[in-house]
């Protein structure tokens, strides 16, 4: 059995050539949020944008969570592929890169498909629990900070029906997940979400190995 294709530059760049369809708004918002102060570290790959656009049509959602917004990226790319009269509630707990997000949300034509709220992401996703209900929605894409990983899925859960999905992303920590002297807050609460779905009779689940490691968790 093979293992794991080792992705050289050039191999990255036949994928891109042969499979990535990064609409130009959204790739001119790639490359603004890459000049930005840490923006090339913070950003998705657009290989993973694609997915999430994917696994949106895929799932039929017409609701959706982004929990942590940046420049909006990852909500452009998943309110192009929603459900007609979906939307995506996208999260974040700073305004400071979010006219930069609607300038392109304005641009792509998705303003009415995106709404966007400010503060604490566990709070805000208690406010849409009581809002909507338990069952209300059907993806939720964790991209927040790290330490409240094992809080932000368990609200997750409660807030996705059955059938539905939750993408988190840097599940694999650029490989500090293993490493015995990652002894920080962050990839103790990552080890710990890693630990906690792999033994969740609650969900299906499976662990890319893509950009930092993607994990999807299926509700049952």
């Amino acid at each position: 059995m093979a293992d794991q294709v080792e992705v050289s530059d050039a191999l990255m760049a036949y994928v891109r050539d042969i499979s990535l369809r990064e609409d130009p708004v959204l790739r001119e918002l790639r490359e603004t949020t890459a000049g930005l102060p840490l923006g090339t570290a913070m950003q998705l790959m657009p290989e993973e944008g694609q997915l999430l656009a994917l696994l949106v049509k895929l799932c039929g959602a017409a609701r959706v969570v982004d929990l942590g917004t940046f420049t909006g990226y990852s909500a452009l790319a998943m309110a192009e592929a929603l459900e007609p009269g979906g939307k995506v509630v996208t999260c974040d707990n700073s305004a400071r890169w979010l006219g930069i997000a609607e300038e392109a949300w304005q641009r792509a034509g998705v303003t009415d498909r995106i709404e966007s709220r400010i503060g604490d992401g566990l709070k805000t996703l208690g406010e849409l629990a009581d809002e909507f209900g338990a069952d209300s929605f059907d993806l939720v894409f964790i991209d927040a900070d790290k330490v409240n990983y094992p809080e932000y899925y368990e609200s997750a859960l409660t807030l996705l029906r059955p059938g539905g999905l939750i993408v988190i992303d840097n599940t694999l920590l650029r490989g500090r997940v293993i490493d015995p002297e990652a002894t920080d807050p962050e990839a103790a609460a990552v080890r710990v979400l890693n630990s906690r779905i792999s033994d969740d009779s609650r969900v299906d689940t499976s662990l890319l190995v893509m950009a930092d490691g993607i994990t999807l968790a299926r509700k049952r």
